[in-house]
């Protein structure tokens, strides 16, 4: 192996205190990009109050950035690779502090779902290029650990940051001022960008084909939306439709790599034994987290009563685990292994979910903040494992494409967590018998979701209001038990494939050739 003093270049580059500011500037775009994910989960109900979107628009605001950003994070992972890392994100960047104001200010349940969809694009162009200059950055392996285990606790931690910034703006500002926070965060990213980051691109990456960028996205969205809909309204044309539509789409996306001499995701990557668990791990990880934390911030409001802030701090346990857990990661890793790491974190996560069942009304918060806790941990440990074999698995020159392959499945994970488990609650709360007396436009308002509920039960006399919500929040506690117990069994399942998928792999040790 290459020392360092055999490598001048790389001697620089590991000493150079100034990739750690620049370390610090990338994870500061990951943080948002990920705060953005979560951080409607509080607002919610003031949205559903001012907007009145309809359950399944309720959904799609919620989902569709995340979706979005899945479908096209191994295009712009792979544009990155071609025009410049660097020029991607801070473009990127631009865009998405420019969109967070369109967010802030839409008017109607249509235009905010424009908006986060054309967030997400922007959020797309940023997550890939975050980890590719990190892979670039930083060319001994154990200090790349390190800094893929911040930039992994950042993400994992920021689904769970969401509703604690979610609920300080809506403490003292409208739902809007969620967004608006982007703005300041992406100038110093910007400003500080153009100084301290280095620019890397593949020097001979080929053309990008814009048929395969349309097949993903396609692909991608149609397949999700499939999902969401057959388990929240049961089989129609339409779904069908979508699946076929989106599994063709994925199928020809799949053939067409294999043909092109310069594809913008190589395919053949996924014939690596752990490469493939590391992706299917990943994929989970955050399923679970992210549906765990978009939920409970609506339990934690609309059926315990808190306000907003109350209910951000009570889910900070998450976002804590997730940082220790992703800081420690790369040396646990190494000293233990990547598989007994991936599969203790995944099973944590599991467990965690698997303990939602027990659910009442009237938990009390010890239970919660330890749930938060654990799934935290398991998440951060799992994540920062499974994102370093990802990246170490290839050429830097490739580095792009599979950051991409990590954080599509982040975002993928993060939309199904929420389109999945959301679609299961739905199914289940709608269920609910409405009291006698109710008024039919008022019961039919109560079971678009959770929130419609409470605001149709504050016109009502304090007889009819009191068995409408409680009802309500009833059903949606049981859908809730139900979906974490669902998801518990999944992540449990996986955590046992995890534990033969990675068998024999291990992180990188000695420094790079630069």
């Amino acid at each position: 192996m290459t020392s360092i003093a055999q490598t001048p270049h790389a001697t620089d580059i590991v000493r150079r205190p100034g990739r750690w500011i620049a370390l610090a500037v990338l994870v500061l775009a990951v943080l948002l990009v990920a705060v953005d994910a979560t951080v409607l989960g509080l607002a919610t109900p003031f949205l559903s109050e001012d907007l009145a979107p309809t359950g399944t628009q309720l959904l799609w605001i919620g989902d569709v950035y995340s979706f979005v950003i899945a479908g096209l994070l191994v295009s712009m992972g792979s544009l990155g690779d071609r025009i410049g890392r660097k020029k991607l994100l801070l473009t990127g960047a631009v865009a998405f502090g420019a969109v967070s104001v369109l967010n802030a200010y839409a008017t109607s349940p249509e235009m905010m779902i424009v908006a986060r969809a054309l967030l997400g694009v922007a959020g797309a162009t940023l997550m890939p290029s975050t980890l590719a200059l990190i892979r670039n950055l930083f060319h001994d392996p154990r200090e790349r650990s390190l800094a893929i285990g911040v930039w992994g606790a950042m993400a994992s931690a920021g689904a769970a940051v969401g509703p604690v910034m979610g609920g300080f703006l809506l403490e003292h500002f409208w739902w809007g001022s969620v967004f608006l926070i982007n703005l300041p965060v992406m100038a110093v990213l910007v400003v500080v960008g153009i100084k301290l980051i280095p620019e890397s691109k593949n020097p001979a990456p080929g053309p990008w084909d814009l048929v395969s960028v349309g097949l993903s996205l396609i692909g991608m969205i149609g397949i999700v939306y499939a999902i969401k809909e057959l388990a929240a309204h049961g089989g129609s044309w339409e779904v069908a439709a979508s699946a076929v539509i989106g599994a063709g789409a994925l199928a020809w996306f799949v053939r067409r790599q294999l043909k092109l001499p310069a594809p913008l995701l190589d395919m053949r990557l996924f014939h690596h034994r752990g490469f493939s668990g590391a992706v299917l791990a990943d994929l989970l990880t955050i399923l679970g987290l992210a549906g765990l934390v978009f939920f409970l911030s609506q339990f934690l409001q609309l059926v315990q009563g808190r306000g907003p802030l109350e209910a951000g701090l009570a889910e900070l346990p998450a976002a804590i685990g997730a940082v220790v857990a992703g800081l420690m990661a790369g040396v646990v890793a190494r000293r233990y292994s990547v598989r007994s790491v991936v599969t203790g974190g995944l099973a944590a996560v599991g467990l965690a979910l698997a303990s939602v069942t027990l659910l009442s009304k009237d938990t009390g918060y010890p239970m919660l903040g330890a749930m938060l806790l654990v799934v935290g941990v398991g998440a951060g440990f799992a994540f920062t494992v499974t994102a370093d074999v990802i990246l170490s698995s290839v050429p830097k020159e490739q580095a792009g494409s599979a950051s991409a392959v990590s954080e599509t499945a982040y975002e993928l994970g993060a939309a199904l967590g929420i389109a999945l488990l959301g679609s299961i609650v739905t199914g289940v709360y709608q269920g609910f018998e409405t009291p006698a007396g109710v008024e039919p436009g008022t019961a039919a308002a109560a079971h678009e979701s959770l929130g419609g509920a409470v605001e149709a039960a504050s016109g009502l006399p304090a007889a009819q209001a009191g068995p409408l919500v409680a009802a309500a929040q009833e059903a949606f506690v049981e859908g809730l038990r139900l979906a974490a117990g669902i998801g518990a069994a999944v992540l449990l399942a996986t955590a046992a494939a995890a534990w033969f998928l990675l068998r024999g792999q291990k992180l990188e040790d000695g420094i790079e050739h630069p």
